[in-house]
């Protein structure tokens, strides 16, 4: 067995915790492969190291409610992850059929009040790429709330205003959202501006301007609905600047700089703290941290030809598909 990931310096310093993503190769579809990956991240951090990883398990059409119990006593997996086969990066092991493949799992994680963390974009190739997070919604979110509505569910990296329409319109506590950094500051033009853009291009893909800016009033409006998920996924150079680049944007060294650039121009440094380090505990029920970072308002340019060796991270495991996203402070 081969796990593929990395574990970058920057979130283990900048982070208290995070949520840790299970699309490895292969991918984290038990709770005993949940439990050992979690061991190797705690051999790998500096000593003086606290960061916490909350582990989630990867769903697929074979997931038993057995698992789901399995998972909730060993009292380190936090959350069950479901990516819509071939959506993003490693999905390919990932759900075909939710409703008829895994909704007895669904239904024991109510049971057992285990979140479960969505991708949400259909995969079906006649919709649109632009289009898929709506579709998820209308056709498998919006149904599966309202056949479950005591499930928690996190919407991951929302990109759309539809999205932030169907997050509001769910009752507050079952339903949250979480935004990357990238979906703040960037819209669909960056992949394209002056040539083709490999390292602006992740999924679900960059929108249009009205999205970001309605992503943008929703995490800044100070509601309890959304909260930090940096989606960062470092990759090897040679991925992202190649005939078919990968997708995933390494965010992790400027993520929080760059959230509290929105909120500054939004007039809302008084809820950055509860987006970042608030809304996520709350809704996952953990208790908040106590212990405070500072950050200082200086000029700085992204030097060119930026990037960091692999001396600069903790390596995991061989390989070379680079996966970590952090989620929680």
């Amino acid at each position: 067995m081969i796990w593929i990931t990395i574990l970058p310096i920057c979130s283990v310093s900048h982070y208290g915790r995070a949520i840790v993503m299970p699309n490895l190769k292969p991918p984290i579809t038990t709770t005993a492969a949940a439990v050992a990956y979690r061991e190797s991240i705690l051999k790998a951090l500096p000593a003086s190291s606290n960061f916490t990883p909350l582990m989630t398990l990867y769903l697929t059409d074979t997931t038993s409610p057995d698992e789901i119990k399995l998972a909730r006593k060993t009292g380190v997996v936090f959350a069950v992850k479901l990516y819509p086969a071939g959506a993003t990066t490693n999905s390919q092991d990932g759900v075909t059929d939710l409703f008829g493949k895994c909704l007895h799992v669904l239904e024991e994680m109510v049971e057992q009040n285990m979140p479960l963390l969505v991708h949400g974009e259909v995969t079906d190739p006649i919709v649109d790429i632009f289009d898929r997070e709506k579709v998820f919604i209308d056709t498998i979110l919006q149904p599966l709330i309202q056949r479950l509505p005591q499930l928690k569910v996190v919407m991951e990296h929302i990109t759309t205003m539809d999205a932030v329409k169907f997050v509001e319109s769910c009752k507050e506590g079952f339903v949250a959202a979480t935004v990357t950094p990238q979906h703040l500051v960037l819209n669909r033009n960056a992949l394209f501006q002056g040539g083709l853009r490999p390292h602006n291009y992740c999924l679900p893909v960059l929108k249009r301007e009205i999205h970001r800016q309605a992503v943008v009033s929703a995490v800044t409006s100070g509601s309890r609905n959304f909260f930090l998920g940096t989606d960062s996924a470092p990759h090897e150079r040679g991925r992202k600047e190649c005939a078919c680049g990968c997708a995933g944007i390494y965010n992790a060294p400027v993520a929080l700089s760059l959230y509290a650039k929105v909120f500054e121009e939004m007039g809302a440094l008084d809820k950055l703290e509860a987006f970042t380090s608030f809304n996520g505990p709350d809704f996952y029920g953990l208790p908040r941290n106590t212990s405070k970072i500072k950050l200082t308002k200086i000029p700085w340019k992204v030097p060119e030809a930026f990037s960091f060796s692999f001396g600069d991270i903790i390596p995991m495991f061989a390989g070379n598909t680079l996966e970590w996203q952090p989620s929680l402070i």
